[in-house]
């Protein structure tokens, strides 16, 4: 139960205001929701009640606890009925001026001790409140939708904030049930910075020509364990969200090349073809619902070639121990034969590059990605050189298909999909420590309940290796001659230590 405010305003009856009076009421406070459309703050009202009806009908309410939230819950028809409130969030469109003129009168009606949050999710919280003749009670207080089911709220103080109003608002957030985490001032805070990693990588690679939109979404989904494909979750949130994001974080980083948009999405969002919402995205919706075409079957081969593993393949005697499972006829000279399949598991390098180095035929060389163990993964990814011969291709999906495991075959790149999406991320959320934004507890609070990765991004790399996503980002930052790819200083100190130690602050 909320101890610390007794009446809460919230001011935008959106999606998101709504979801965020919503919770507040269920704290205990009492909530006034405004909004400057005519009706619109009844209307929120209203679908509120709503929402509780359906938790009266499931037993999570009781008669009298429903009852006693809809007498909480009130509309505003104008900001001097918010004076008597000693919380009021703010989360109105996501303009600096409509904001800071919104605040400057809030200011006026409201007691000195009141409190005064943004929900913004891209703007600075000091540049917002560097007009306010007492920013120290201002902060940030960035929920995410939908707000009941979304646990995390980010608190963000200015550099004028006070420290206890930072600390009351967390205790706020508890009241509701969810999970704050505090972070510094900076462009996307934490969730939306730590997010730069998943999509923006995935539309690099598209623009390489490596894999399609579906490819890529399945491997990072069976050999990852991610829920939704980047695509698939950049047509849920919609390209009029997702890319302005992009570009703002980018700018907002003086160009920093590690967040660089894709013109793939913008050309996508200057078409309208924003994602589910319109019927068409990345995919093509119907009712609601994506329309994918079925992967084609693997290939069928009579005879298969004998299998050579190169010396320097990554996971080299699990991958033995693979072809053997999959009863393959294995080569263990020091060098192939003129007619086995060359396989090669490099980290971050390029299948074209391994097979020059290591003097193999080209036309007969094939990649694997050995990154993660293979019992961790329902998928297996094969890449092909320019010069792979179409016959050993089919040989090796093939095989690795034999025991009914999914298999794409993508085409030559610096690192296989998951490599780069996962280096992408990891090395993000090391930049994200590097600068201090939060500590790395909650940074991995917050990407894992605001995101839904399957790991935080720290975890994630402590369960691979932080030595091998730097030899990925090192070889790749070789492969492309690409800044993007330059290890940040805090993931390279910790590689040899493991990312473990980050959970405790040490």
């Amino acid at each position: 139960m909320n101890t610390n405010f007794q009446f809460v305003a919230v001011i935008g009856a959106g999606a998101m205001g709504q979801g965020i009076a919503q919770m507040a009421a269920q704290t205990g406070a009492r909530v006034k929701l405004h909004d400057v459309s005519p009706g619109a703050a009844d209307k929120a009202c209203q679908a509120i009640h709503v929402q509780w009806q359906k938790m009266r009908d499931k037993d999570r309410l009781s008669a009298a606890e429903f009852e006693a939230l809809k007498v909480r819950l009130s509309a505003a028809t104008g900001l001097s009925e918010l004076a008597v409130c000693d919380l009021l969030i703010e989360a109105v469109v996501e303009n600096t001026g409509i904001k800071k003129n919104l605040f400057a009168e809030l200011e006026t009606l409201v007691n000195a001790e009141a409190i005064i949050a943004t929900n913004t999710s891209s703007l600075s919280v000091t540049a917002l409140a560097s007009g306010l003749k007492h920013p120290g009670r201002f902060a940030g207080l960035h929920f995410f939708n939908p707000v009941p089911l979304m646990k995390v709220v980010e608190v963000i103080p200015g550099l004028a904030t006070d420290k206890a109003v930072c600390l009351r608002l967390g205790q706020f957030v508890k009241a509701m049930g969810h999970q704050s985490v505090q972070a510094q001032d900076t462009p996307g805070f934490i969730v939306n910075h730590a997010g730069r990693g998943y999509g923006t990588e995935a539309l690099r690679i598209v623009s390489e020509g490596i894999a399609d939109f579906a490819t890529i979404d399945l491997i990072l989904k069976d050999q990852a364990g991610f829920k939704l494909g980047p695509f698939e979750l950049m047509d849920l949130t919609a390209l009029d969200v997702s890319h302005p994001v992009m570009e703002s974080i980018y700018h907002q980083y003086h160009e920093e090349p590690r967040y660089r948009p894709s013109v793939i999405t913008a050309q996508r969002l200057a078409g309208g073809w924003l994602g589910r919402k319109t019927g068409q995205g990345f995919y093509t919706y119907i009712d609601g619902k994506a329309q994918l075409c079925p992967e084609p079957p693997a290939p069928m081969v009579t005879a298969l070639p004998p299998f050579w593993v190169s010396a320097r393949a990554a996971r080299r005697q699990d991958l033995f121990q693979l072809l053997k499972d999959l009863g393959a006829q294995i080569e263990t000279g020091t060098a192939p034969s003129n007619q086995a399949l060359c396989l090669v598991a490099p980290l971050g390098f390029d299948v074209t590059t391994c097979a020059i180095v290591e003097r193999l035929d080209p036309a007969r060389t094939l990649g694997i990605d050995m990154l993660m163990p293979d019992s961790a993964t329902k998928r297996r990814v094969l890449a092909t050189n320019p010069a792979t011969r179409l016959d050993m291709r089919d040989a090796a999906h093939a095989l690795f298909a034999a025991d009914g495991k999914a298999v794409s075959v993508i085409r030559d790149s610096g690192g296989f999909v998951t490599q780069r999406v996962i280096a992408h991320i990891v090395n993000i959320a090391s930049d994200i420590c590097q600068q201090g934004i939060c500590s790395p507890a909650d940074l991995e609070t917050a990407v894992t309940l605001g995101l839904g990765y399957p790991k935080g991004p720290l975890a994630l790399g402590d369960s691979l290796g932080a030595d091998s996503l730097l030899e990925v980002l090192f070889n790749m930052q070789t492969v492309y001659g690409d800044p993007r790819y330059r290890p940040s200083p805090w993931l390279r100190r910790r590689g040899a230590l493991g990312l473990s130690l980050s959970h405790t602050g040490v």
